[in-house]
């Protein structure tokens, strides 16, 4: 039986995060996550002051993420919008976006 990240069943998750999450290293506390997780997706910026992301990877390794991100030095998340969506077969990376 094979174990690892290769072999769970990959997924997708738009999110918008709101609360105190601009001019807080969100974007890079993200990125570095989720690098350290194997995960692939990216983060930006919103003009009303959310955070959105799409993040994708298996289930385990999002939550994961998602509980790094809260835990970030300064970021406080007072709410996440979110919602499944189609797995993106040709993404290789995460990456900010400005």
């Amino acid at each position: 039986m094979e174990t690892g990240h290769q072999t769970r069943e990959k997924t997708r998750i738009s999110l918008v995060f709101h609360g105190y999450v601009q001019g807080v290293g969100f974007r890079y506390t993200a990125q570095h996550a989720a690098v350290s997780l194997g995960l692939t997706g990216w983060v930006r910026n919103e003009y009303d002051g959310s955070v959105r992301a799409e993040i994708q990877g298996d289930r385990e390794s999002i939550e994961r993420w998602i509980s790094m991100i809260r835990n970030g030095r300064f970021i406080e998340i007072t709410d996440i919008d979110s919602r499944e969506i189609a797995v993106d077969t040709n993404e290789r990376s995460f990456r900010v976006r400005y």
